[in-house]
């Protein structure tokens, strides 16, 4: 059973910084496109960046490039998602997602398993 566990969301000021972390098992490691999204309340979740295992390449969303880095232990099995120079518009619950295979766009639909989610707020 595949499972992902996020971790290390919490309450920051403008500017500062977060580090989620994505815990994984029941899947290779390798060979696989991990994502992060995030939403809010009463709006669809939205791409933030994905990252595919097997050579380390990421793709960001407009809202978070060079900002935003998104890297992995493969020994851990575990993603993370440094997060930088943070806006309140970053707020929300951040999920982790995974599929087999090489990563495409940033959509949700792509995506069939999903962590619990992590809460970040980021006051002004």
């Amino acid at each position: 059973q595949v499972q992902l566990v996020e971790s290390g969301g919490g309450s920051v000021q403008a500017g500062g910084s977060l580090r989620l972390s994505c815990v994984v098992s029941g899947l290779t490691f390798s060979g696989i496109c991990m994502a992060w999204f995030r939403q809010v309340p009463g709006k669809e979740r939205e791409g933030v960046a994905n990252f595919y295992t097997t050579g380390s390449s990421a793709r960001y969303s407009d809202s978070v490039k060079g900002r935003f880095t998104v890297s992995q232990d493969s020994a851990a099995k575990t993603l993370y998602l440094q997060m930088n120079d943070l806006k309140p518009e970053d707020s929300g619950t951040y999920y982790c997602t995974a599929r087999v295979g090489l990563c495409g766009g940033l959509r949700a639909s792509a995506f069939g398993v999903w962590g619990q989610g992590t809460q970040v707020t980021v006051s002004s």
